[in-house]
């Protein structure tokens, strides 16, 4: 059975930063894709970041130089570093994963992946 946690969220004032944890069970953090996504209240849930196998990475244009993701193969756990935050990345953040091949143009896109967490909130005030 597929799990994933999210947890690392909270709230913090502008500027400052917090790291997301994502631990899985039941899949594999060394294989596959995984990504990153959020979504504010009204507003469709949109792609992060995401990484592949290989460790090749790929991000929201808007949030590059902010958000890093990377992985811990040995402790099957993924992560996303979020740094300089604004009031506007506000929203619960997810983490997804899938285990189909994904082009490097849908790795950011929520319908292309299976598994799901249950979100962190991630709360930014002035």
């Amino acid at each position: 059975q597929v799990q994933l946690v999210e947890s690392g969220g909270g709230s913090v004032q502008s500027g400052g930063s917090l790291r997301l944890s994502c631990v899985a069970s039941g899949f594999s953090v060394a294989n596959d894709y995984w990504g990153w996504f959020r979504q504010a209240p009204g507003k469709e849930r949109e792609g992060v970041a995401a990484i592949d196998s290989e460790d090749k990475t790929r991000y929201a244009e808007s949030l590059k130089g902010r958000f890093t993701i990377s992985r811990d193969i040995a402790k099957n756990t993924v992560y996303l570093q979020m740094n300089s935050l604004k009031p506007e990345d506000t929203a619960m953040y997810y983490c997804a994963a899938d285990s189909q091949l994904l082009s490097p143009s849908r790795r950011l896109s929520p319908t292309a992946y299976d598994y799901w967490g249950q979100g962190t909130q991630v709360t930014v005030s002035l």
